[in-house]
């Protein structure tokens, strides 16, 4: 399982046609599912998004996995020649770049800004 968001149709480019839904302003709500970004992340978490902000090693991105249907979200650790190298948080859930390689920068669809939901964990930033 991955921290994986709602399976949506989407194609390329377009991040409403990633699946993200409705964008505003460059700003998407999105909502976590799975435990692959366990604990800064965890199953049910709302979050706010910011849609085509080129990553930066450390940021958490909303990205589509290669052969996999649907969207991630993953830590961007490098840039690598092939793409972006990105890792889980919790080694014993989910896929990475260990097991996929590189993602391309095209399929990197947006960057976490804030966790918006439960309250309870509001108060603290998730480390991004």
């Amino acid at each position: 399982m991955s921290a994986t968001l709602p399976l949506m149709p989407h194609a390329r480019r377009s991040p409403s046609e990633h699946g993200l839904g409705v964008v505003v302003g460059g700003f998407a709500f999105v909502r976590v599912r799975g435990a692959s970004m366990e604990p800064t992340l965890r199953d049910g978490d709302l979050l706010l998004v910011r849609v085509d902000r080129t990553p930066v090693p450390g940021a958490l991105v909303v990205l589509e996995l290669p052969g996999r249907v649907g969207l991630a979200i993953k830590r961007v650790v490098r840039l690598e020649p092939d793409g972006w190298w990105v890792e889980r948080d919790n080694p014993r859930e989910g896929v990475d770049s260990w097991a996929i390689g590189a993602i391309p920068a095209a399929d990197v669809v947006a960057q976490v800004v804030r966790r918006l939901w439960p309250l309870r964990r509001i108060g603290g930033r998730p480390r991004l």
